[in-house]
């Protein structure tokens, strides 16, 4: 078993607080079973490394172009030899797929180069979309935020006739969030009590479609059943992913001759392609839509205390880290849907992200059936 003096802490994607609660969990853990061992903090995730200071580490040009590393110089050397001269001798990461890939690059770095250093990450993204982990943090609370974000939001239904509103959620590749929003809505809605005869009743608040990267939308179709939706009852919501339709987007910016704009990771900057805007303009002309409300809730969902599901969670995945930790056990802690969904520290190179939502869970079909949606073709990619 190495000796284990100096542990360092690296996260990335901002203090969101279940993140908080996880560097909390790690915290507390070594201060009750090993006190003496010291914990630091890397300010700004890998730019704190790579600067020292208490960023894709492959992407070599993006490390040079904002004066990370030198011209010629191997962001993950450096990183190792940062690490080596803070005398860290095991590294938590915290965060979604492109912070725990990184890490997975940095630790086969390290393995092959004999950096006596031990990498143990723990998967904190809502989108939860981390191979091969079935629940990553945070995930469970964005689902419940997101939900209580769209019942103020659905108060608008009203507000006008031939109202449509989408409801954008956070999800680049994985639709998880958006059906897992979309449903803890639909189950707070049914403890609610309704006055029809004011025009208040849970048709006009439901959930009248779901879109997702994973299922193909049929728009023509879509469009007619949502039209006598429209018809019946004045108004239509919508969830979407803000990963939904992105392809199509991107065609069409493309052939119209527009840049579309990257992240250092390769990401289509989704801010930019804006798929709740589009939606909105395709269906607004189909359903005769008056008035059109885009609204957001991802920075919402995403700042919300850890709730009692996700607590238990961190809790767990933090306890076994520190175990693995000092076991010199390297890889990401959660629950291996390859293996029987067992709580383990997953091989850093099985970890991958863009997990697809499987859109054959019963949950998400049950749904789909109680709001007169047909569900669409699987149009996933393949996964690992």
């Amino acid at each position: 078993m190495p000796s284990v003096n100096r542990v360092a802490i690296l996260t990335a994607g901002g203090l969101a607080p279940c993140l908080s609660s996880a560097i909390g969990g790690l915290i507390e853990r070594y201060t009750e079973l090993y006190p003496k061992i010291e914990i630091i903090c890397y300010v700004s995730g890998y730019k704190g490394l790579l600067l020292g200071d208490y960023i894709l580490l492959t992407n070599v040009a993006d490390c040079v172009k904002r004066g990370l590393v030198k011209e010629g110089e191997d962001p993950l050397k450096v990183a190792a030899e940062q690490l080596t001269k803070d005398r860290v001798d095991v590294l938590h990461t915290i965060g979604g797929d492109d912070t725990n890939t990184t890490a997975a690059d940095l630790a086969a770095y390290l393995a092959e180069n004999d950096y006596p250093l031990t990498v143990v990450g723990l998967p904190k993204t809502i989108d939860n979309d981390v191979y091969p982990i079935r629940q990553s943090l945070g995930a469970w609370t964005a689902a419940e935020e997101g939900a209580k974000f769209f019942e103020n939001v659905v108060g608008e239904h009203n507000a006008n006739p031939r109202m449509l509103i989408i409801h954008e959620v956070m999800g680049r590749n994985c639709g998880w969030l958006t059906a897992a929003t979309a449903a803890k809505y639909r189950e707070r809605l049914a403890t609610l009590k309704w006055a029809e005869g004011l025009g208040l009743t849970q048709a006009r608040k439901d959930v009248h479609a779901v879109f997702i990267p994973e299922m193909e939308v049929d728009i023509k179709a879509e469009a007619e059943r949502l039209k006598k939706v429209m018809d019946e009852i004045d108004n239509v919501n919508i969830f979407i992913s803000e990963g939904a339709g992105v392809d199509t987007i991107v065609k069409e910016m493309e052939a119209a001759g527009q840049a579309v704009p990257r992240d250092a990771f390769g990401h289509i900057k989704l801010d930019a392609v804006n798929p709740g805007k589009w939606f909105g303009d395709q269906f607004a002309k189909m359903l005769g839509a008056e008035k059109v409300m885009v609204q957001k809730s991802g920075y919402f969902a995403r700042a919300a205390p850890a709730n009692a599901d996700d607590l238990r969670l961190i809790k767990s995945c933090t306890d076994l880290a520190v175990d693995c930790a000092i076991a010199g056990k390297p890889g990401v802690i959660g629950h291996d849907e390859n293996d029987s969904n067992i709580l383990k520290a997953c091989e850093f190179p099985r970890i991958a992200g863009g997990k697809p939502f499987n859109i054959e869970t019963a949950w998400f079909n049950e749904m789909l059936k109680n709001i007169s949606q047909p569900k669409g073709k699987n149009i996933a990619q393949a996964g690992h």
